[in-house]
């Protein structure tokens, strides 16, 4: 019997031309396992206590533009959504973790800016077909990161190669990386290499979640109100259910194209070149950013109070 999957993917309204990006390479990646074993779920956002849209008749364009790669999805086994409330990445993925972990074997984390491998579903079912334990993660290769702690995840072509923040170096962190580039990789692709990652290390893009983790109560917790959901959920897990595996493919790259130029458009006010200096141009960001961080790293510490989005926005008063 095939594995049955599902694939979440939150879109904020600022993300809506990065899109079509990614459902390219969902669909590819559906195509060449089983249309009727992957469940796709994606939620766009139109909140904007936030950021603000640079002129707010654009609104209609942004739910026209979703619409049409909705349409794409009518002959898949998919479930979209559009949503007012102030929804962040880590308050999606804990729904989802929550709704199809009884719907499906396997949890995959999309991301409008995350190219799916098109091997990924056939490899991710040949590994839940043979794993021995109902519990576990699942990683593919990615690209070269900011240390050396992130080499273990890292594919074997970029491993030789120095950490760059050139946009030009195809290797690089800020490298907006192409579906045909990446193909490249993983069609050369004969045998699969699969290791065990100890201690645990990931992030969220494209991380594989058997739905027994879920199941066994290890989840998002609440305190991850806004971003650092994955290193919450590492924790977690570590927490209720020790060191389970970690299978990673090393030969199969996953992009993650974090500073595409198109990830954050037309925001009103934001000022920088990069997406990250965009990001941190918000003051509310970096203040929520810190204490999301803090209330992460103080899970499980008896005497910390965690902050909230109230905590945020007081901070913004002062």
């Amino acid at each position: 019997m095939k594995t049955k999957f599902a694939i979440g993917c939150l879109v904020q309204w600022y993300e809506i031309e990065i899109l079509p990006t990614y459902i390219d390479t969902l669909l590819s990646a559906i195509n060449a396992y089983d249309r009727n074993q992957v469940l796709v779920d994606i939620k766009l956002i139109t909140n904007q206590e936030l950021e603000q849209l640079d002129d707010p008749s654009r609104l209609t364009s942004i739910l026209s533009q979703f619409d049409r790669q909705m349409e794409r999805l009518e002959d898949y086994r998919s479930d979209f959504f559009i949503d007012k409330r102030l929804i962040t990445i880590a308050d999606y993925r804990r729904e989802f973790n929550s709704k199809y972990c009884e719907q499906a074997d396997v949890l995959v984390w999309g991301e409008t800016d995350m190219l799916v491998p098109r091997q990924a579903f056939l490899a991710l079912d040949n590994l839940h077909q043979n794993v021995n334990t109902p519990k576990y993660l699942a990683t593919f290769a990615i690209c070269k990161m900011w240390d050396d702690s992130w080499k273990v995840l890292e594919h074997p072509a970029f491993t030789g190669k120095q950490h760059s923040d050139s946009k030009e170096d195809w290797w690089g962190l800020n490298y907006d990386m192409s579906i045909e580039e990446m193909n490249s990789f993983n069609d050369k692709v004969e045998d699969l290499e699969v290791t065990v990652v100890h201690p645990h290390k990931f992030n969220g893009c494209g991380l594989v979640i058997s739905s027994e983790v879920i199941k066994s109560g290890v989840n998002i917790p609440q305190s991850a109100f806004f971003i650092h959901e994955d290193t919450a959920l590492m924790l977690m897990t570590q927490k209720v259910l020790g060191n389970i595996p970690q299978y990673h493919f090393r030969n199969i790259l996953v992009v993650h194209n974090r500073k595409h130029k198109d990830k954050r458009s037309y925001i009103k006010g934001e000022t920088g070149e990069t997406v990250g200096q965009k990001r941190n141009s918000n003051k509310w960001y970096v203040a929520a950013n810190q204490m999301c961080e803090r209330n992460v790293y103080n899970l499980f510490n008896p005497n910390y109070k965690s902050y909230t989005w109230r905590d945020v926005f007081d901070s913004l008063k002062q």
